[in-house]
């Protein structure tokens, strides 16, 4: 996979948007493949509102979102706020690629897939700026920070390629979020997000119970968050993203 963006495509081209655009999105067609099946991407026309890529395959869909620096940082600017949270509401959103590169060398630094079943609304933020005479239009950030780890498939991790296997393995191991009704989404993706905080392969449900106050302000009407973690911990054991390795010990497979 070459890094490096072909800067010949830009010829002709003055708006430092479009420059991006062409660049990114050309270097996104020519070496990136569908992270759910595996297959070749098409591109779509410009400026089409539902999504930038899609699989010849299996149809995923997906929308590509750049920035220049050494890293994503926590946020990535979207479009309009309130078309997104519909869209995710409706499980009609696509799957992100999120890219950044180095500016001056226009060479990616990092190259990372998202599933749509990651999002929730609560990681859109709505941006204080609107679009002049459009009072009412509110654009968005995503929240990239609140996705779990296990949601970000990376292609590209710090200059380095990443297996097409290992990718694969990655998207897979967390379809299972695909069909879950909207509440059980909502506390997986916030039991994934507390393993992350513990960073370790192995940890213990005591360990687990630190998060009940933070698991509480995420879920207010909720007086049983021990029961509950017991509960997602063992989701997650049936999914095989956990495994138990004895009475209150768990693994991250």
């Amino acid at each position: 996979m070459d890094l490096v963006f072909d800067t010949t495509l830009s010829a002709g081209y003055e708006n430092k948007a479009q420059v991006a655009r062409v660049l990114t999105e050309s270097w996104a067609g020519k070496n990136i493949f569908c992270p759910n099946c595996g297959n070749s991407l098409a591109g779509y026309e410009n400026n089409r509102p539902i999504a930038d890529f899609y699989c010849l395959s299996c149809s995923e869909e997906y929308e590509l979102k750049s920035k220049s620096g050494k890293s994503l940082g926590k946020t990535v600017a979207d479009g309009s706020y309130k078309t997104m949270i519909q869209k995710i509401k409706n499980k009609t959103n696509p799957s992100f690629f999120f890219l950044n590169y180095k500016k001056q060398s226009y060479q990616v630094v990092n190259f990372l897939a998202v599933p749509s079943f990651m999002f929730m609304p609560n990681m859109i933020v709505p941006r204080n700026k609107g679009i002049p005479n459009r009072q009412n239009y509110i654009m968005c950030n995503i929240d990239i920070s609140s996705i779990p780890n296990s949601g970000k498939i990376f292609f590209v991790k710090n200059g380095q390629v990443e297996p097409k296997n290992k990718i694969l393995d990655e998207w897979n191991k967390t379809l299972f979020l695909r069909d879950s009704k909207t509440e059980q989404k909502s506390w997986l993706i916030d039991i994934m997000m507390c393993i992350d905080k513990l960073d370790k392969k192995e940890f213990s449900l005591q360990e687990f119970y630190t998060f009940v106050p933070y698991l509480k302000t995420k879920h207010p009407n909720n007086n049983f968050i021990k029961d509950k973690i017991r509960q997602q911990l063992q989701v997650l054991r049936d999914k095989r993203f956990l495994k138990f390795t004895a009475r209150g010990k768990y693994e991250v497979i």
